[in-house]
């Protein structure tokens, strides 16, 4: 079958196992998020967390199971896999921009080398995102001349320019001084209210109870539960989720 199926997740996971010598990061990992679902990880620090966000872009390999993206299995290398992770924006605790390039370049480089954009097209969108996630007055500077939340806010627009199908946050917020988390989460939670399709690793528990559609909470490689933020912030069926939100509430 060749025509995309529209009713397939944007992705899936089914059995997904990994692990890094001995120690087994991810257990029977089935998952599947729907076109324009915000889905939140949570769990304490080693759960598995950021090996799951990595595994759906092959950034880290897998070692069974199967990852479906819109309903196609995830290609194993080359210019297949390219073009899915281009679907796929990746927003990281570093900010990953080209130090030497200014923030415009930053942004319209995969455009115009991956998609074949014309440079002023790309220029013109680029723009655009810059506008949108509030940094459009720096797009001459370098990103050394940025903030932290800044820079951040420059990677996420460089994914979107990608067009993606989904976006994947891992720990997005985690390298940020206090002041510049609120920024990099205002971006997130309007591109929410604009129907992106969003994976998001974080620590910010306001950010999930507010826009998260569902929270999938991990523990030792494994969801113990996922549900709606006020099912599980209210009521956690498991004791591992209880003893989280009990030892974050402490804090």
């Amino acid at each position: 079958m060749t025509t995309q199926d529209t009713t397939a997740p944007v992705i899936e996971l089914r059995h997904v196992e990994k692990s890094f010598g001995d120690i087994h990061v991810l257990k029977d990992i089935n998952l599947a998020v729907k076109t324009g679902e915000v889905v939140v990880v949570i769990g304490p620090s080693g759960s598995g967390k950021s090996t799951l966000c990595r595994t759906i872009n092959r950034l880290e390999s897998i070692d069974s199971g199967e990852i479906l993206i819109s309903g196609k299995p995830l290609p194993e290398e080359g210019a297949e896999l390219a073009a899915v992770r281009a679907e796929l924006g990746m927003v990281f605790q570093s900010f990953n921009l080209f130090a030497h390039m200014s923030i415009l370049r930053n942004v319209t480089i995969g455009p115009t080398e991956v998609l074949g954009m014309s440079r002023a097209d790309a220029e013109r969108e680029a723009m655009e995102l810059l506008e949108r996630v509030g940094v459009a007055d720096q797009a001459e500077k370098v990103p050394a001349q940025l903030s932290g939340g800044q820079q951040q806010r420059v990677a996420i627009a460089r994914s979107l320019a990608m067009h993606p199908k989904a976006m994947l946050f891992d720990e997005p917020t985690s390298a940020l001084d206090p002041e510049m988390i609120n920024e990099v989460l205002d971006v997130m939670v309007r591109l929410a209210g604009q129907g992106m399709t969003m994976i998001v690793v974080t620590h910010e528990m306001s950010f999930a109870r507010r826009v998260a559609d569902r929270v999938v909470f991990m523990a030792d490689g494994q969801i113990l539960e996922e549900g709606a933020p006020e099912e599980f912030f209210e009521n956690p069926k498991t004791e591992r989720a209880r003893e989280f939100l009990d030892s974050i509430r402490g804090h």
